[in-house]
Formats: structure tokens, C-alpha cells, sequence
């Protein structure tokens, strides 16, 4: 088989480092696994035991690979890693999404993808420029999440409105006209949550679209963390 490459936005693969977010992707999608990277140090390891039984299941290929672990992982201890094919997934025109314009953090990134999935979300707009979803920084963040995720990028915001005109939007604005308990209360399905950069927010032109809505707060802040925020939006209007 060809040498696995460092990873790079360019490549058609990934890598999901971890024994949790390997057992993720080989429950949720074995169809995109190509191989499974295990360490010299982890033979005795329950979860690699249980990778290494997956991947037998699966007629997936098992390496024993301590450098590639250590270059994919930046760590020294990352006793798995399965290798996986970037295959994009459209999202469903009836579900609610969450739309993420510009988001740069990868760590935010992993940790909205898992926040989304805990509360019922598993259609995520992308909209560039933004993080790769597929680094394994961001894979490893969402603890395998996205692999129980549709995730679409989109050149444009506009690209996204196009596509999906009946979703009632909700950007989440520091200036937001409506409160945001007052906006989840009579929400209508499907709806699209929208989240902006984690320094620079939303731009202004988001006020005319859809019901902008805020998150109350002391004044004691400027702002929330972006991941912080996108928990309360999702967990505030799923509980409606």
C-alpha cells in the first residue's frame, strides 16, 4: 500500500487519533476506514483489542506503526489512529442545522461537533473560509462525534441560503434584537442555528437575516466562548 502522508487539507484521507474517536469511526462508518495504525506499546490494551477485532470484521488492514502514530498524534502515548476517507455528507432538508460561518478555532470546531451531537444536531453547515473539519485536531476534539454527523462546506453563506430558503435562520448576534429564551419558545422546524468567528462574531448584514437573537449576560463580560455559546443556543432551543 502507498506511504501515508503528513496530513494536509489535500488529501482525499484523515486520520482519527485515539482509541475513542478509532472505535467512533469503525462502529459508525467502517466503509470509510482504509487502515487501522496501532502502537508497539498498546498490544495489551483493551481498546486496541477491541480495534483490532473490528477491523478483522471489517477486512480492514492493521499496521503496527509507532512513527506514523507519534507525526499523525503529536504525542508520544496515542496508541491508535485509524485512517479514513473524507466523505462529505449532504444534510437533510427536513432536520435542524447548525451553521458555523468562519470558524478558525479547531478545538471550538471539535467541541461545537460533539456539543451538537449530545443535543440531537446532526447537520452542520460549514461555511468557509473556516477550520478543516477533517484535521485530526478537529476529529480528535469531537471524541469521534463527527462520524454520527452530516457535515457540508460551503464556499458562501449565500451557497447555503440557497439551498436550504425555508429554514427559519437564528444568527446569534451580540446585538440581537430578540432575547434568546423569547426566540426559542415558538421556534419552527426546521430551523438553522448560526454561529459566527469566534474573535469577530457575525458580520453586520446578519441582521437582516432571519430573527437575530442574543444570549443574555452579565455585563461583566464582552462575550462568551464560541463553543460556550453554541451549547446554550443548541441546548436553549432543543429544550423548546
Amino acid at each position: 500500500m502507498p506511504a501515508l502522508e503528513a496530513y494536509s487539507r489535500n488529501l482525499d484521507y484523515s486520520y482519527a487519533p485515539g482509541i475513542f474517536p478509532s472505535l467512533e469511526v469503525m462502529k459508525k462508518r467502517p466503509e470509510l476506514v482504509r487502515r487501522l495504525l496501532v502502537s508497539s506499546k498498546g498490544q495489551d490494551s483493551d481498546g486496541v483489542a477491541k480495534l483490532k477485532s473490528l477491523a478483522e470484521e471489517n477486512r480492514i488492514r492493521i499496521e503496527i506503526a509507532d512513527k506514523a502514530l507519534s507525526r499523525v498524534s503529536g504525542k508520544d502515548n496515542c496508541f491508535a489512529a485509524a485512517v479514513f476517507e473524507k466523505r462529505p455528507g449532504a444534510l437533510d432538508a427536513k432536520g435542524d442545522h447548525v451553521v458555523l460561518h468562519h470558524i478558525s478555532d479547531q478545538g471550538n470546531l471539535g467541541t461545537i461537533l460533539r456539543t451538537a451531537l449530545g443535543f440531537g444536531y446532526h447537520d452542520i453547515a460549514i461555511i468557509r473560509p473556516a477550520a478543516d473539519v477533517y484535521d485530526p485536531k478537529v476529529v480528535r476534539a469531537s471524541m469521534g462525534a463527527l462520524f454520527s454527523l452530516r457535515v457540508t462546506e460551503y464556499a458562501d453563506f449565500s451557497d447555503y441560503r440557497q439551498e436550504f430558503p425555508d429554514h427559519a435562520a437564528y444568527p446569534f448576534m451580540l446585538d440581537g434584537s430578540v432575547q434568546m429564551d423569547a426566540a426559542a419558545g415558538a421556534v419552527p422546524h426546521p430551523y438553522a442555528l448560526i454561529f459566527g468567528n469566534e474573535g469577530s462574531g457575525l458580520p453586520p448584514e446578519f441582521q437582516r437575516v432571519g430573527q437575530p437573537v442574543r444570549i443574555p449576560s452579565s455585563d461583566e463580560v464582552d462575550s462568551l466562548n464560541l463553543a460556550i455559546a453554541a451549547a446554550i443556543g443548541m441546548y436553549a432551543f432543543r429544550r423548546k
